[in-house]
């Protein structure tokens, strides 16, 4: 009896040796219990969820070290390697998971419209139907906040900036040339055709450290990665035609686009103000090839655009007008790369060609421009973890302008070359789901003044709720003075302004509103003293200015079935001594007071969807010589009711109309005056009014697609 006790103790003592318990309690980061937390021994069936009180215990017979994982949805995993004789009492405080969609988003200054976005404020189905924009991106953008509206031009004005003071990169490589020439009040068109690009982000202020040369803004396009499915697109239109094609293979595709417009036919139905020698005439062609590797995407992108127009405007001063002529061809190639090099490494590279050629003619003056720029760019990207990431590269910048002037006797040559090369490093740091934080810092050395440049920036954003956040950037931001200075006079310095912004973003079930304000200080801009600049103008890098303001935004799609709208206005206050100002003023580029509302509306019956988009601006600074004030008085504000119909005849088919100005209000851009007063001494005036008070768009678009389904609404 004595040995069968003896052996029963033993067992027992061996069973209860072979057992260890496992406890603790799981914890959030503010040491609330968490409940439901998953506790388990990797490999095993050993494990329990925590309770309430966020208190977990098992039993287990392995021994030796093991590995115990304690995961919760939206937080981090979190694994303990441990011998299992010391996993008691634990105490276990699990992160947030920083990669989920509610995580904070870094958004002062930065407006996304890209369908992978997790805050998009336009998609790129917006850029093209929006009334006002007739298929170019940038007029879609103009009905965001922070952007003036200048008629006459046709470009982005931003907060206060020149459009010179925005640049444009296409899959973060550089556009040199992104406009089509054009002359005074006819607005120009941004080159490229939004139906290649699935992304873009518009930022008008505090940017990325990787982006530099731009005072104001970047305007960031990306090309699609990989097309759905093969299709033709063909539309036919009252100012010409467009093709378009895509074919994929299995790892390849390849997308081109094609237009040509000629206005003769419309303005022989729609007179405008202007007397037409050769009415606009333009040809243009993209093309997206694509690749994909093994660890990354390789594309090729390459555009070419042509045109040419002779006129005559109305000029006071002039008795029989204004002759001009302008011829411009433009090439542009772009190559990039992205990939990963293993190691939570990637790489992107990529390098940009721009051959730009513009023969202008202005009364008896024969002016001839050529200019060759390149752009390459190495950045390399580490990924050390969910909250941490570090990128930093290298860019080389190269332009090379030419211009012959000829009139009479006068044969001149102006021109230079300028190489930019530029560092900068840019860190991520999420510390939660509610604090981010970004830092940066960019060096740009220029050759043609023999300086370099040190611009720091920083980010921060916190969430205050569920659906709200605030944002902060601070940045400095370098940008040499364009050609029209720099082919007279080297002896200057790269432009430099500093931005300060402050940001509030809400997002909740398709609406979002966004509150900025914002201010902009600028030093070292271009001064001369003559009218224009000149072979003989005197330069220097002496201008300064300011520009401050509130921008606000509010987008709806879900509250009223069928309907997408939404509402922007911008405050902006701004003065600037620069180029040949006498004193600082508000340029006549700047609104005090913008507006936009832009509306969408789908009617079934009608299979049919309906828009609209009304701008209003205050009226614009100009001077009247026959007051002492420099900029003093102001044109009557600007307005303007655009409406479109899309039509689908069925479901490949698509009749599109659009009326742009349908109330036909007479808008003023300014007013030239006589070079020599009147018989009661006063400069006499004319307005500058737009070329037409309305334009009229009919097209039919039909897209062939594979599935048999797709139609070209989402390119109207």
């Amino acid at each position: 009896m004595k040995n069968l006790i003896t052996i029963l103790v033993l067992t027992l003592a061996l069973v209860t040796h072979a057992q260890t318990t496992i406890s603790g309690k799981v914890v959030d980061n503010k040491n609330q219990p968490i409940y439901g937390a998953n506790v388990y021994l990797d490999g095993t069936y050993d494990g329990v969820t925590s309770n309430e009180e966020g208190k977990f215990l098992f039993t287990t017979e392995q021994d030796g070290i093991q590995s115990l994982v304690v995961s919760f949805m939206s937080y981090e995993t979190k694994t303990i390697v441990e011998d299992v004789s010391k996993l008691s009492n634990l105490l276990i405080k699990l992160r947030e998971d920083v990669e989920t969609l509610d995580t904070v988003v870094l958004s002062a200054g930065t407006f996304e419209a890209n369908d992978n976005s997790k805050v998009s404020v336009l998609k790129p189905l917006d850029v093209v139907t929006t009334a006002s924009a007739l298929g170019d991106f940038v007029g879609a953008l103009q009905t965001l906040p922070g952007t003036s509206n200048v008629a006459e031009d046709g470009r982005l004005f931003v907060r206060g900036g020149d459009a010179d003071e925005t640049q444009i990169f296409i899959d973060g490589i550089r556009v040199f040339t992104p406009y089509t020439p054009t002359t005074n009040n006819i607005p120009t068109r941004g080159r490229y055709s939004p139906f290649l690009f699935d992304g873009i982000t518009f930022s008008t202020g505090g940017y990325s450290s990787e982006y530099g040369q731009a005072l104001s803004s970047v305007l960031l396009l990306n090309t699609i990665d990989e097309p759905d499915q093969e299709k033709t697109d063909i539309g036919i239109m009252s100012v010409g035609a467009t093709l378009g094609n895509t074919q994929k293979w299995e790892k390849s595709s390849l997308s081109f686009n094609a237009s040509y417009i000629n206005l003769s036919p419309y303005l022989a139905v729609f007179e405008d103000r202007n007397d037409w020698e050769t009415p606009y005439q333009g040809a243009q062609g993209e093309l997206v090839f694509r690749q994909r590797l093994d660890s990354g995407i390789l594309k090729f992108y390459a555009a070419f655009d042509t045109s040419k127009f002779r006129l005559t405007q109305e000029d006071i001063n002039l008795e029989d007008g204004l002759n001009l002529k302008l011829n411009n061809n433009n090439f542009y190639l772009n190559t990039s790369y992205k990939g990963v090099l293993g190691n939570s490494w990637t790489l992107t590279t990529g390098l940009s060609y721009t051959y730009a050629n513009t023969k202008t003619g202005i009364l008896s003056s024969d002016i001839d421009d050529t200019e060759n720029s390149a752009h390459i760019k190495l950045k390399l990207k580490k990924r050390f973890n969910s909250r941490f990431k570090l990128s930093f590269g290298v860019e080389q910048f190269s332009t090379d302008f030419d211009e012959n002037f000829k009139d009479g006797s006068i044969d001149a040559t102006y021109g230079f070359k300028n190489n930019i090369t530029a560092g900068f490093a840019e860190a991520d740091l999420i510390f939660s789901k509610d604090l981010a934080l970004k830092v940066g810092l960019r060096a740009d050395y220029s050759s043609i003044f023999n300086d370099t440049d040190i611009a720091p920036r920083i980010a921060l954003a916190y969430k205050i709720s569920k659906n709200g956040q605030f944002s902060l950037a601070y940045g400095n931001f370098f940008q040499n003075p364009n050609s029209s200075a720099l082919k007279f006079e080297q002896d200057l310095k790269a432009q430099k302004t500093s931005h300060y912004i402050f940001n509030y973003q809400y997002v909740n079930d398709g609406k979002i509103f966004r509150a900025e304000v914002y201010r902009k200080d600028y030093d070292n801009l271009v001064k001369f003293d003559t009218d224009f600049e000149s072979f003989d103008s005197d330069f220097t890098s002496s201008g300064d200015g300011y520009a401050q303001g509130l921008d606000l935004f509010w987008r709806d799609n879900t509250s009223i079935k069928n309907l997408d709208y939404w509402v922007s206005y911008s405050y902006l206050d701004t003065e600037r001594d620069h180029r040949n100002f006498r004193e600082a003023a508000q340029p006549n580029f700047a609104t005090k007071h913008n507006f936009s509302l832009v509306g969408k509306y789908w009617v079934e019956s009608w299979k049919s969807q309906i828009g609209l988009a009304y701008g209003f601006s205050s009226g614009r600074p100009y001077t009247n010589p026959n007051t002492i004030d420099f900029l003093g008085e102001r044109t009557k504000a600007f307005n303007s009711l655009s409406l479109n119909w899309a039509y689908l005849l069925d479901e490949q088919k698509i009749l599109y109309f659009s009326v742009n100005n349908v109330l036909g209000f007479t808008n003023i851009n300014g007013y030239q005056y006589a070079n020599t007063t009147d018989m009661n001494g006063q400069f006499s005036r004319q307005a500058l009014t737009p070329a037409a008070d309305q334009f009229f768009f009919v097209g039919f678009f039909w897209t062939i697609s594979e599935n048999g389904t797709d139609n070209q609404l989402d390119n109207l």
